[in-house]
């Protein structure tokens, strides 16, 4: 009985990290993505209010990123054009943070048990970075595509401008500043509803 009984929370509890660790149904809709995972809403709230990075900039980031897809990593090369190499970029999880700027960011934030698989470590970050950024380069908290412009490049890129001979990125930033705009005009119409404990659409 004690086995079986070990073995369903087993099971129940892997079944939970599965399903949390899983994009949600939509990522289209911030208000349906914040009713689907509410412990979002709060993290990007506490970002928010932390590092003064308005919710929906920091949300299209991340959808940009990696589509809101935990383990989420860049492809890999391929060794004489078939054998799978070496990655990219070492950038990895929610807010695709690469190795050297994820150690300046647990030396500046500490704390123990942080993870770029983590939702609300990686809101985190992308609202400590972009808040640096803010800081160093003048870039308005709200405009989202010249903060991906810098998130992208680093801020020594973006101070040479190395983004103006990409186009493709470019239009990416663009991008972001348009998913940005639409999760403004969502997160309006729902952010009375989700400052209530219990909320109901």
């Amino acid at each position: 009985m004690i086995k079986k009984l070990f073995l369903l929370i087993s099971l129940l509890i892997l079944t939970i990290s599965c399903a949390s660790n899983s994009p949600p149904s939509t990522t289209t809709d911030v208000c349906k993505i914040f009713k689907e995972r509410y412990s979002w809403y709060k993290a990007a709230k506490k970002t928010e209010k932390r590092w003064k990075i308005p919710v929906y900039v920091s949300m299209a980031i991340i959808k940009q990123e990696s589509s809101f897809i935990a383990d989420a990593r860049p492809g890999r090369t391929k060794l004489l054009g078939f054998i799978p190499w070496k990655r990219v970029t070492s950038a990895r999880g929610y807010a695709q943070a690469v190795d050297g700027t994820w150690e300046m960011y647990l030396e500046d934030r500490g704390g123990w048990f942080v993870s770029r698989n983590d939702f609300e470590d990686s809101v985190d970050f992308v609202g400590w970075y972009n808040y640096k950024t803010h800081k160093q380069l003048g870039i308005s908290l709200t405009n989202a595509r010249a903060l991906y412009l810098a998130y992208h490049e680093g801020r020594g890129g973006y101070k040479r401008g190395s983004y103006r001979t990409k186009p493709w990125l470019l239009s990416v930033a663009d991008k972001v500043q348009r998913q940005s705009d639409r999760y403004k005009i969502q997160y309006q119409g729902c952010k009375k509803r989700l400052g209530k404990r219990f909320i109901f659409f």
